[in-house]
């Protein structure tokens, strides 16, 4: 198959993210050239500041080797800039007047710092603050000059700020302004920043404005629109960045302040695509590196052909990377429009910490002095979850907690959110490859390479391995003592060989003992049923009829449960099963745990008339499977809609019929708000809401784990749909007898997220399960 020419214009963050992903999704699908109109490799600009602090090396944040390139078979060009794309004949022309074509085309040419219209702006000395070159260009200054102003009292600008005090040189920041980080603070968080700034050697102009850099040649200082002035050598303009339209714009794609991109990355010009800052998405530009870094991932998904939701826009979180001051900013934090704020302000220890709601979710939050919340914070305001009274308390935690931080941490808790990075992960690449640094954990799982917000949690985790109180060891063991094979080896072997029968896999893998035992008989059973959609399993239970549908009793007679989808039936249902146990001596009929009805003492030779002559007939009664969805209805004085849940159970119990699994399965469903604890601890909860279905996975009411809000469905028919596809993920995915829970820790929920919520990854899973409940019906007729 000839591969299609992909050009991207940018080596910067966002675009080469994009390049990464198509690199695992479809890497023979193209041939890759990318333009960098900067001398160098891809680099992570986010960590400039941090190298201006003096706490990392220039060399420290290139992304991507030269020899990364040329081992992806990329064509790099640096140092060249794209000046024309004809859009018709798809070529495009560089400053050095070379011509590319292309047959999709990547925009990711970002931004550029603004550089305020005043007169003297053009002097030697005054610096934007965005590149290499700029920051090896302050490190010079600072060696002879000492006094530096920097305009803008904004992220950028304190970051460049403690960078030039590091320097040695005495700083003052000039704000247009009455505080610092307006858009990122509120007053009491941004005095309390100041504070500690000040503290540290910095002094600051508020409410001033700029008019005039003054000197000859080079800058000699700043003069204000109030007339007055003051003394720099070097002036850093820090006030805000321009997307990089031009191109686009004398290209003929549409632009507004950037360029015009859907849901899926295209502009208005057909295989054009934008990604990064020079992308207005539903009229928002972004400016951070998980927004932009999502961007790509949908992208590469879109060109590699993989269908997907698109991207929906993203809830920016802001972190201050100044050594010594921790300042965490999420979504909204200003309290109006029915917006209510809990606040807690402690000035004795410096901590400042306020998180605000509206109808019951939290929307924001603002942490200064101690950010050890944030990761939690931001994964609340993206779930939308409705928190209880209880939740809320418990936002903050005690200094105990806080300092066991990483230890109470499940394995499925995010540590980078950037590059969706969790505990679990983290261990096992260190147990696997004996990672012994920080750096080494970057480099193999891409914590804390991007933004380096979670560095210190990083470290944490990574002092936590390495101490005596240790113990969460992730082990390869054998599957069981009968082979020397771990699990995933097993599995690995079995879908290599396509074997069809469990005695063949026992020779041909070479068990140590060819019995086999009651561990590998029943799992050797379900990994050939699940592998090979020929494969019949003659083996059934010793306490089960040859099809399955009844329980042999001790006295020699037989247990049934009528099938009722959802536990919801009729008069006539009911009429008609009364009938049957009259006409066949049935006298004792009983409710099951999981609201069923069961015939008890039923005669053999009575079997398959009963079966046959009940209007669904009967339930089968397989060893490991999803059990019938129980319902909850509200008590009291609740007077909520039962309806929906009982309509969702019934379709749930007939999608999810005759079908097996790697361990039993219980579904709970909460017909309203009101009900909560037998939903969260079940395998699978779903619980009503205003606006739908709350989805939690991973529970055990065995070990009181609550599940994890997974996903909010709209509609019962997406409810349905992300529950049955979430349970084939893990009937395909999943360990013999691993819990659902155990599943979830073991690859992460990020991961399963991440599969599921690709639409087309769903269809997949559900004509999957759709063809294995066919195979087993069609088997059992």
């Amino acid at each position: 198959m000839t591969k299609q020419k992909l050009v991207l214009i940018g080596n910067g963050m966002a675009g080469m993210r994009c390049i990464e992903e198509i690199l695992i999704h479809s890497p023979d699908c193209f041939d890759i050239t990318v333009f960098g109109s900067e001398p160098h490799v891809n680099y992570n600009r986010i960590l400039l500041s941090t190298v201006l602090q003096g706490s990392t090396k220039l060399e420290d944040i290139n992304i991507h080797s030269l020899a990364w390139y040329k081992e992806n078979n990329i064509t790099l060009f640096k140092g060249e800039s794209v000046t024309h794309i004809d859009t018709k004949r798809k070529i495009i022309t560089t400053d050095k007047n070379r011509e590319t074509r292309y047959d999709k085309l990547i925009i990711a040419t970002g931004s550029s710092p603004y550089m305020l219209p005043v007169k003297g702006s053009d002097k030697e000395g005054v610096l934007g603050f965005r590149t290499i070159e700029d920051c090896q260009e302050m490190i010079k200054i600072s060696k002879q000059y000492k006094k530096a102003a920097v305009i803008g009292g904004g992220l950028l600008g304190l970051e460049a700020a403690r960078g030039l005090l590091n320097l040695g040189m005495d700083v003052q920041v000039i704000h247009h302004s009455g505080f610092l980080m307006e858009r990122q603070l509120d007053r009491a968080a941004s005095a309390m920043l100041r504070e500690e700034l000040e503290k540290q050697g910095m002094s600051f102009l508020l409410n001033k404005h700029t008019d005039e850099i003054i000197g000859g040649n080079r800058a000699e200082g700043v003069r204000f629109n109030d007339s007055s002035k003051i003394a720099a050598d070097l002036v850093v303009m820090a006030t805000g960045v321009r997307p990089n339209v031009n191109l686009a714009k004398k290209s003929g794609i549409e632009t507004n302040r950037a360029i015009i991109v859907n849901d899926y990355l295209e502009t208005s010009i057909p295989d054009i695509y934008a990604v990064g800052e020079c992308a207005e998405h539903r009229g928002m530009t972004y400016g951070l590196v998980a927004p932009l870094y999502e961007q790509g991932k949908v992208l590469a998904r879109h060109l590699c052909q993989i269908k997907n939701d698109g991207y929906r826009g993203s809830v920016l979180s802001t972190q201050l990377k100044i050594s010594g001051i921790d300042v965490y900013s999420v979504g909204e934090f200003k309290e109006n429009q029915g917006a209510k704020a809990i606040t807690i302000s402690n000035m004795l220890d410096g901590i400042y910490k306020k998180v605000v709601f509206r109808e019951g979710k939290i929307v924001g939050a603002v942490l200064f002095g101690d950010t050890s919340e944030a990761i939690k914070l931001s994964q609340m305001i993206n779930e939308k979850k409705d928190l209880s009274q209880a939740e809320k308390v418990q936002l903050f935690p005690s200094q105990h907690e806080k300092e066991n931080a990483v230890t109470s941490m499940p394995l499925t808790g995010i540590i980078c959110n950037c590059n969706g990075v969790t505990k679990g992960a983290i261990i096992e690449a260190v147990q696997k490859n004996d990672l012994t640094t920080v750096d080494e954990i970057k480099n193999c799982t891409k914590a804390s390479g991007s933004c380096g917000g979670c560095k210190p949690l990083v470290t944490d985790l990574l002092t936590y391995i390495q101490s005596d109180e240790f113990d969460e060891i992730i082990e390869q063991k054998t599957f069981c003592t009968c082979t020397h094979l771990s699990e995933d080896e097993l599995v690995r072997e079995m879908q290599q060989y396509q074997f069809e029968t469990v005695q063949q896999v026992r020779e041909i893998l070479k068990f140590k003992d060819m019995k086999g035992c009651s561990l590998c008989e029943g799992g050797l059973h379900y990994y050939l049923d699940m592998m090979n959609p020929h494969y019949e399993n003659n083996r059934h239970s010793l306490f089960t009829t040859e099809n399955e549908q009844a329980v042999l009793l001790h006295d020699g007679t037989y247990a049934v449960v009528p099938q009722i989808h959802g536990g919801l039936t009729n008069v006539q249902e009911l009429r008609n099963i009364a009938n049957v146990a009259e006409r066949y001596n049935i006298s004792n009929i009983r409710l099951t745990s999981d609201q069923r009805i069961q015939l008890i003492g039923v005669k053999k030779e009575y079997l398959p008339l009963i079966s046959e002559e009940i209007d669904r007939g009967l339930q089968q009664l397989y060893e490991r499977t999803v059990k019938n969805v129980s319902v909850y209805i509200g008590k009291g004085t609740c007077i909520c809609q039962y309806e929906p849940a009982l309509a969702l159970s019934n379709e749930l119990d007939k999608q999810l019929e005759y079908v097996k699994t790697p361990c039993d399965i219980k579904i709970s469903i909460a017909s309203c708000s009101h009900i909560a604890e037998n939903v969260t601890t079940s395998d699978i909860g779903l619980r009503r809401i205003d606006r739908g279905w709350e989805i939690y996975a991973g529970g055990s009411s065995a070990e009181a784990r609550s599940g994890e809000l997974f996903y909010v469905a709209e509609t019962n028919e997406e409810a349905v749909e992300i529950s049955c596809s979430l349970i084939q993920y893990y009937r395909e995915t999943g360990n013999y007898l691993e819990t659902v829970g155990s599943w979830i820790e073991r690859v992460g929920i990020v991961h399963v997220r991440e599969v599921l919520f690709e639409v087309d990854n769903r269809e997949y899973l559900m004509k999957r399960l759709s063809s294995e409940r066919s195979r087993a019906i069609t088997y059992l007729l």
